[in-house]
């Protein structure tokens, strides 16, 4: 089973920054590891549907791509730490409208064509919410 963690969420101010992890570990059932994984990273307010944000290719990946939703463009920024693993999505002049449960989920080696496709992704973190309030 791979699992993922998200962390990193918490209560801002607008115009302020987090920085969300999400930690991917062990291994799916024909033995490969969380790190041949692409991560995605999605929102979800109540009451609406889960939205996609980002997503980057794996390590295994030879194009290494990154994708960026409309949300997310100019404001937030998806990056790897090959060594640990960890997924980040760095977020910066937070608005009111992004206060949400942040998820990341896991696409073997590439993000999916349709990468902002929830039901393209195969494993799910339980999520790191996040609040922008004055």
């Amino acid at each position: 089973q791979v699992l993922l963690v998200e962390s990193g969420g918490g209560s801002v101010q607008p115009g302020g920054s987090l920085r969300l992890s999400c930690e991917a570990s062990g291994r799916d059932v024909s033995g490969i590891p969380a790190e041949y994984y692409a991560i995605g990273w999605f929102r979800q307010a109540p009451g609406t549907e889960r939205e996609g944000l980002s997503c980057i290719d794996s390590t295994q990946s030879s194009d290494s791509h990154i994708y960026y939703g409309e949300s997310a463009k100019g404001r937030f920024n998806i990056y790897r730490d090959n060594d640990t693993a960890t997924v980040y999505l760095q977020m910066k002049g937070l608005k009111p409208e992004d206060a949400a449960v942040y998820f990341c989920a896991a696409h073997l080696t590439h993000c999916p064509h349709s990468w902002g496709d929830l039901y393209q992704y195969r494993f799910w973190g339980r999520g790191s919410q996040v609040t922008v309030s004055s």
